[in-house]
């Protein structure tokens, strides 16, 4: 099996005969798979694949709605392609592009191609604006300079989407996941079209959670394996501070000077136990690594090749 197209579903039933159409227009010439996961859809989507379903097309239903990650997570666990995809099943976008996007990942050596949705066919105030500053955001934050983290139409090889380890809402992390797995991604321009069936699942009110999970993507990229080298450098700096703070106050006591009730004082013992407690967090960060690495027999560094020079007598005979 050459390819696995991922789709994700949620009350989608206008849109599963044209996604069907579209699909097998744009893969006619592919060895392909079709994997839809049906997130928990209460209208009439399940039975519309049932009845349109051909003999590579899949289904996976979950029984109540986990989120766009966990459907994502649970179509690629069932994949069986070398090449990995992943799109919406809105129809905004365009299977049509998957071929270029294939060739690009093959051809120029790439791990993950990821879709930049150039015109993108949305309301400017309530959906662009937002993710290009969110996009903006993330590339500073991370430094994994893609334009449009947004898009799910993606491509991947297959070792690299099996490693991605998608749980949560992170589906919108991917190339920072992947980043993370060594994994070498790039981005390139695809269509999109307005949604025509159907309401979106995305507002404004995801910001809050986009913001939560770039903080937890920024420690997973830069302190996942060394929790300490964070919480140990705020832990000594807030416990200098609280310990000179309270040298000067016990230096005024000494004087003679009434130190009880002064917010000095008060500021130099919070600082000091606030030390100690985040040293004492990066200490049990370290542990729980050690746990994670060892009891799993996982290791800190992921090999993309072994190579193995023949020998002199050999290359001699060949010669």
């Amino acid at each position: 099996m050459e390819l696995s197209v991922i789709i994700t579903l949620l009350n989608e039933e206008d849109n599963i005969a044209p996604l069907f159409d579209s699909v097998r227009r744009a893969l006619v010439n592919y060895e392909y798979e079709l994997i839809l996961v049906d997130d928990g859809s209460t209208d009439a989507t399940v039975a519309k694949i049932k009845a349109l379903a051909d003999h590579r097309t899949r289904l996976i239903s979950f029984n109540r709605n986990y989120g766009q990650t966990a459907a994502m997570a649970a179509g690629i666990d069932h994949a069986h392609g070398d090449y990995i995809v992943t799109m919406d099943g809105d129809l905004q976008n365009d299977p049509s592009d998957i071929p270029a996007m294939l060739m690009k990942l093959k051809e120029e050596n790439w791990d993950v191609v990821a879709g930049n949705r150039k015109n993108r066919k949305d309301g400017m105030v309530w959906r662009k604006i937002p993710s290009r500053i969110a996009n903006r955001m993330i590339r500073n934050l991370t430094g994994v300079f893609i334009r449009d983290y947004g898009c799910t139409l993606k491509v991947f090889r297959r070792d690299i989407a099996l490693r991605l380890g998608l749980y949560g809402e992170l589906h919108r992390f991917i190339p920072i996941l992947a980043v993370l797995q060594g994994g070498k991604i790039t981005d390139m321009d695809v269509k999109h079209h307005a949604r025509i069936h159907g309401k979106s699942k995305y507002g404004i009110g995801r910001t809050l959670k986009v913001a939560s999970d770039l903080m937890l993507m920024v420690f997973f990229q830069k302190y996942f394996r060394r929790p300490i080298h964070l919480f140990g450098p705020i832990g000594i700096v807030s416990f200098m501070i609280g310990f000179v703070i309270n040298f000067y106050m016990l230096v005024l006591k000494i004087m003679g000077q009434d130190i009880w009730g002064r917010p000095l004082l008060i500021l130099g013992v919070s600082l000091v136990l606030a030390g100690i407690q985040f040293l004492t967090f990066g200490l049990i960060a370290e542990l729980i690594m050690r746990t994670y690495y060892e009891s799993q027999n996982k290791k800190t560094y992921n090999v993309r090749e072994v190579f193995r020079g023949k020998s002199l007598v050999a290359a001699s005979y060949e010669l």
